[in-house]
């Protein structure tokens, strides 16, 4: 049982901890009045619950204005209380929608050690390729801060954010833009790397290719909405998308534009893919607003983007099978 600690400091009779204990399952909570005419109250509750919790908070008389509400983890809670089989959810134990989108909101923004992080990790890329050296270019792929845009991106548009899917974009072009740029400049300097498996194994691709995408962007996702993101999750989006926008921007830096055609598709593959299958785990893990109006915004959001991803997919789909029959 995973417990989070929910502190609300607002008006003494903002809160009506009977009706909540009514409504939620409440595991404890404690109260502690202020000088201010204030009282600050401490929630205990399962994670599962926190989301309809905030909710309930978000719609009562007075809005957001009237209280502020801190979320903090809970590592343990004594004493200990035993979990019956029947009574534990089947669902899948996720973070409340306030705490994924309050992360989302960091990872899609555009800051200086995010550009840093993007540069040095394509460098060491680049370096990698050419010097056809898999440990070098693993390494670039750890520390290449990829998976948090793009999933900002999926989610955002489960959430129909509009002004969110637009930040968060911006901050995915970034992403990529910069490493097929530096490749494209490595180029000026340095041979395409012919000979390197490295730079070989971005030049083919295959059906396979969008069974790693999407099982990439599943676990990015997954790993997002439990909040256990980590290091090796970030490296299997990277994997998709780092090696991939090197390789085009080597191609074209060194002037061989039909060469360039295949690493672009597999790119294009690749973040269509790993969109498609984190927009689908979002979605399946109910991640909605709060608000009936904002609900319709969403639907609409989710189904626009599932065609609009589906169908490019299809379309590079297409591409593939067309270019492993002419080649």
């Amino acid at each position: 049982m995973t417990l989070q600690l929910l502190e609300v400091y607002a008006p003494r009779d903002f809160l009506n901890m009977e009706e909540i204990e009514g409504k939620f399952p409440v595991v404890s909570f404690w109260t502690a009045d202020k000088e201010d005419d204030k009282k600050l109250t401490r929630i205990l509750v399962e994670t599962n619950d926190v989301e309809r919790i905030l909710d309930y908070l978000e719609n009562l008389p007075g809005g957001m204005d009237t209280y502020q509400a801190i979320l903090l983890p809970v590592q343990t809670y004594l004493p200990r209380k035993e979990e019956k089989q029947e009574e534990k959810e089947k669902e899948l134990q996720r973070a409340s929608r306030h705490e994924l989108f309050t992360s989302v909101e960091e990872s899609s923004r555009t800051s200086i050690s995010y550009m840093l992080f993007i540069v040095f990790s394509s460098l060491v890329a680049t370096v990698g390729i050419i010097k056809n050296s898999p440990a070098i270019v693993i390494g670039a792929m750890v520390i290449a801060p990829l998976i948090g845009p793009v999933t900002a991106v999926s989610f955002a548009s489960v959430l129909g954010d509009f002004k969110l899917i637009w930040k968060a974009s911006l901050t995915s072009i970034y992403g990529l833009g910069i490493p097929i740029a530096i490749s494209a400049l490595f180029s000026f300097f340095f041979s395409p790397p012919i000979y390197s498996d490295e730079f070989l194994a971005r030049t083919d691709i295959q059906i396979v290719d969008v069974i790693v995408a999407l099982a990439s962007g599943a676990a990015g996702a997954l790993s997002f909405v439990k909040r256990n993101e980590g290091a090796l999750v970030g490296v299997m989006v990277s994997v998709a998308l780092l090696p991939p926008a090197v390789v085009f921007g080597m191609s074209i830096g060194s002037g061989s534009f039909p060469d360039a055609i295949v690493p672009f598709i597999l790119l294009l593959v690749n973040i269509n893919s790993i969109l498609l299958s984190a927009v689908v785990v979002f979605w399946l893990s109910g991640i909605k607003p709060a608000r009936w109006e904002d609900q319709q915004n969403a639907n609409t959001s989710r189904k626009l983007s599932l065609i609009f991803v589906s169908v490019i997919s299809i379309v590079l789909l297409g591409a593939i099978i067309f270019i492993n029959i002419v080649v």
